[in-house]
């Protein structure tokens, strides 16, 4: 798979993280503010990651920043269950920022997964 995509860079995943983790703040202080409760917007975060790349590839994020997160076995959508795992990790993040020459992480390694580049959608 490697050799068939392009690992995104460091700088767009890491402003795809801030756009999706400052989304999580804004929706999870509807429910309460992070100096009340703080478990609500890394919870709302690891459950937007799952369903966003489990089904999708990509979150708001993600997309804005024009990455994916795919299969590394196939280049497909890493489903649910590995969704799941990936984003729990990437919770810790630690396994985030300890890359391999590949530009995986220690998350994407363990849910089978890797961030690419997304080639620009073709205009109308």
């Amino acid at each position: 798979m490697a050799a068939l995509n392009e690992a995104a860079g460091l700088g767009p995943r890491l402003g795809a993280l801030v756009i999706d983790w400052v989304l999580c703040l804004l929706i999870a202080g509807l429910y309460a503010t992070p100096a009340e409760k703080a478990w609500p917007a890394p919870l709302l975060l690891v459950l937007a990651n799952t369903f966003f790349l489990g089904l999708f590839g990509q979150t708001p994020g993600m997309r804005l920043f024009r990455v994916r997160c795919v299969s590394y076995a196939d280049g497909g959508v890493i489903g649910l269950a590995r969704g799941l795992l990936r984003a729990a990790l990437l919770g810790l993040l630690v396994p985030a920022i300890i890359l391999n020459s590949e530009g995986r992480g220690l998350h994407d390694r363990a849910a089978g997964s890797m961030v690419v580049s997304a080639p620009r959608s073709p205009a109308p």
